[in-house]
């Protein structure tokens, strides 16, 4: 790759760039380059060392993402850090009882812009800004040399292309099939189904969470409530739950959620699914008598202007659930919001309790995926929190 063009930042605007956080905001711009948007450039300081390659996107608030900290090809040393987050995912994964991990967990390896997930033998793969879609080709490319998949399906969807001035896109790039087929999670069966729904099937970042419940699930009544298609509902039942039930407002995921309850040979009595409004849900009279319920809702604050009102909605969720709750009851409540760190949430909680009148106490915290690593040098990869409670 020859020589490429240069954006220089403000003086005293290098710092994050030097901590090598990936983001690069217009406002630390000094000098914008002559460059195609989605082109790379090189980034310098105001002193003009040297800095970083990063993807370019004039139009952005994010208008360059680091790619490569390090002088030389660009793409080389992108490629290099692909083939690092697949070895992590082979050190960690390799013997487990599994058939569904996240490979590429964007800036989480390194990589902003590209997330790859990998269901039995197909990828699943998300570009999320201008950069990393004009290099769409080239990423498929080294996914297919790597990882030898039977297809690989690209399900670019998502606000983020939006601010990215980005269409949504979805389909097979490579190789090809049905779309809706099976994974297994230690001993759990999941249908997924590619085409539509949220995310890329399942909320894999949740797998080590589901196996809490599953261990701990014996002989109680679960509510699981924003279930999509039934993760924490199945790995209760699994774990020798009672009965469990699920709701979200996706009608069509709770279908999969009964069609995945029909494939682990779970009785109909003994899951249910309630296609509603989980507010709504939980301020009626209860279908059963819960015992632990789970609260996964999606993101309430997905920008800093949202977190006073997400902060309400995280109570009035938190403290109906326990308010459900006899003594003795367990609460898995769950936080994807990374405007919401981990002590407010817990401020949040402890708000909810009080206005619900309950005691309550930690038992665990969320326990991290292998396959969703959180970069140090770029935090907002660290946006799942999770507290499991005994209530009294």
């Amino acid at each position: 790759m020859g020589a490429l063009p240069i954006l220089t930042l403000k003086p005293g605007r290098e710092i994050h760039v030097k901590n090598r956080h990936h983001a690069i905001f217009r406002n630390a711009v000094d000098r914008f380059p002559e460059v195609d948007d989605g082109g790379i450039v090189e980034v310098r300081g105001a002193d003009g060392v040297f800095l970083c390659y990063a993807m370019f996107n004039a139009g952005a608030y994010i208008c360059a993402r680091a790619i490569a900290f390090e002088e030389g090809d660009p793409l080389a040393q992108l490629r290099r850090n692909i083939e690092g987050a697949l070895e992590v995912r082979h050190a960690f994964l390799a013997k487990e009882e599994t058939n569904a991990c996240r490979l590429i967990n964007a800036e989480g390896d390194g990589i902003p812009g590209l997330i790859v997930d990998r269901y039995a033998d197909v990828l699943v793969m998300q570009l999320t800004t201008l950069g990393m879609d004009r290099l769409c080709d080239w990423v498929t490319d080294v996914l297919w040399d790597l990882c030898e998949p039977r297809g690989i399906y690209e399900k670019s969807t998502g606000p983020g292309r939006k601010k990215e001035g980005l269409e949504q896109r979805e389909g097979w790039v490579r190789g090809g099939g049905d779309t809706s087929f099976s994974v297994n999670e230690r001993g759990v069966t999941y249908l997924i189904d590619l085409a539509g729904g949220q995310k890329t099937g399942l909320f894999l970042d949740q797998r080590e969470m589901r196996s809490l419940v599953r261990s701990i699930a014996d002989c109680r009544t679960v509510l699981d409530c924003c279930s999509y298609v039934g993760g924490f509902a199945l790995a209760a039942l699994a774990g020798g739950a009672f009965a469990a039930d699920a709701v979200d407002y996706d009608g069509a995921a709770l279908a999969h959620a009964k069609e995945n309850a029909r494939r682990n040979g779970i009785p109909e009595e003994r899951f249910a699914t309630y296609a509603e409004d989980v507010f709504n849900f939980l301020r009626r009279d209860p279908p059963r008598g819960y015992d632990f319920i789970i609260l996964d809702p999606p993101a309430f604050a997905k920008r800093s202007s949202d977190l006073e009102s997400a902060k309400k909605a995280y109570i009035d969720l938190n403290r109906m659930a326990m308010q459900r709750l006899p003594a003795g009851g367990l609460l898995l409540t769950c936080s994807c919001s990374y405007q919401v760190d981990a002590p407010l949430f817990q401020q949040i909680v402890f708000h909810a309790a009080r206005q619900a009148r309950r005691s309550a106490r930690i038992l665990q915290r969320h326990r991290q995926a292998f396959d969703h690593p959180v970069n140090i040098y770029h935090p907002e990869t660290d946006y799942l929190k999770s507290l499991l409670l005994w209530v009294e």
